[in-house]
């Protein structure tokens, strides 16, 4: 029962992260829109918006790692089939197993990183250019999804033992009611 509460729990804060990482890059894309209009409208007494640059790296940091847990959980990371698909079952689930570990490694590394990333940013005081904004606030939402991304990653070198097993698939909506497995 446990088991299926951090599943449902795991997917929902995972597709949610994703989805206002994706509204972050519809804002940023109007942003820019705007932004590049108003340059091309400057003899209309127009501009551009300043600190567009910077308002559109930052947000991209966080969109990039707010996908990552959702890619992660559904298995939308780039894998090499050639040679695994005339493996079995049982040898794919151990070579999920083993990129799960290894996977999950690289994210608490990454989230290591950035947290003291932030913690630099912070101590020394380092502003964007423009706008003046502190630095570390963009390391601060990039770390949220990286944070989630090795709890994620961590989920699913459980999910590959459980698949091991159980000798099948656990599909992402299984925990949920009416969920099925393959």
């Amino acid at each position: 029962m446990i088991h299926r509460l951090i599943h449902r729990l795991i997917h929902r804060v995972a597709a949610a992260l994703a989805l206002l990482g994706g509204l972050v890059l519809v804002a940023l894309t109007v942003l820019t829109v705007l932004s590049v209009t108003g340059r091309a409208l400057i003899p209309l007494g127009l501009d551009s918006i300043p600190g567009a640059y910077e308002l559109v790296e930052l947000g991209t940091a966080f969109a990039i790692f707010a996908f990552l847990p959702w890619c992660q959980l559904n298995r939308g990371h780039v894998t090499v089939d050639l040679v695994m698909n005339a493996a079995g079952f049982r040898a794919n689930r151990w070579a999920d197993l083993a990129a799960n570990l290894l996977l999950t490694a690289a994210a608490a590394v990454l989230a290591w990183r950035l947290a003291l990333g932030m913690l630099d940013k912070q101590r020394f005081g380092e502003t964007t250019y423009i706008l003046g904004l502190p630095l570390w606030i963009g390391y601060a939402a990039a770390l949220a999804g990286a944070a989630l991304f090795v709890l994620v990653s961590a989920y699913t070198v459980w999910r590959s033992a459980a698949e091991l097993k159980r000798g099948r698939l656990i599909e992402p909506d299984e925990g949920a009611p009416g969920g099925r497995a393959r």
